[in-house]
């Protein structure tokens, strides 16, 4: 019972798999379950920061996607939709609480009287600086917890996984 102990949450879930069912291979988890566990443990030290600022985790994905841009700092919903790789009923919301929050401007397009522009606010780009300047502390934070070479080992292998699954190969024809 010993050696138990010692195996951390996804070893123990991989042990007790393999007891009751030896037929299948769990070595998958060993990488999943720990990524998985990684990802969560990893939102909720970045939604600490965000809390700070009274944001949530997409509305500060909106504010820093309108920042990104540049002068003027704005963009349409659907290319906001597009940056935060939401869907435009939850940018539109998302909108609306930063537009009453008085973060961010709405206005019809010139090129398009349909259309409407997003746009930060005075206290939308001051907010969003030192919420940004405050989030990548915490990264960096996160991400001390490694070595630069293993940071830099990780880099890579994970920027070469994640090109797969967003673009898998196609099925050989068997």
């Amino acid at each position: 019972m010993e050696e138990r102990h010692s195996l951390d949450r996804v070893a123990r879930i991989q042990a007790d798999w393999r007891r009751e069912r030896p037929d299948l291979d769990t070595s998958p988890q060993a990488v999943i379950g720990r990524l998985h566990r990684l990802a969560d443990r990893l939102t909720e030290e970045l939604r600490l920061v965000y809390g700070r600022y009274g944001l949530s985790e997409g509305e500060f994905d909106v504010l820093c996607a309108l920042r990104r841009a540049g002068e003027p700092f704005e963009r349409a919903p659907g290319e906001l939709a597009a940056h935060t790789m939401v869907t435009t009923g939850a940018m539109t919301k998302r909108i609306d609480r930063l537009e009453r929050a008085g973060l961010v401007t709405r206005r019809r397009s010139a090129d398009d009287q349909r259309g409407r522009i997003v746009a930060l606010t005075g206290p939308g780009r001051e907010l969003i600086d030192e919420a940004f300047t405050d989030h990548m502390r915490n990264e960096r934070r996160l991400l001390n917890l490694l070595t630069p070479t293993e940071a830099a080992a990780l880099e890579p292998l994970l920027t070469t996984w994640l090109s797969r699954i967003d673009r898998p190969e196609p099925a050989a024809p068997h």
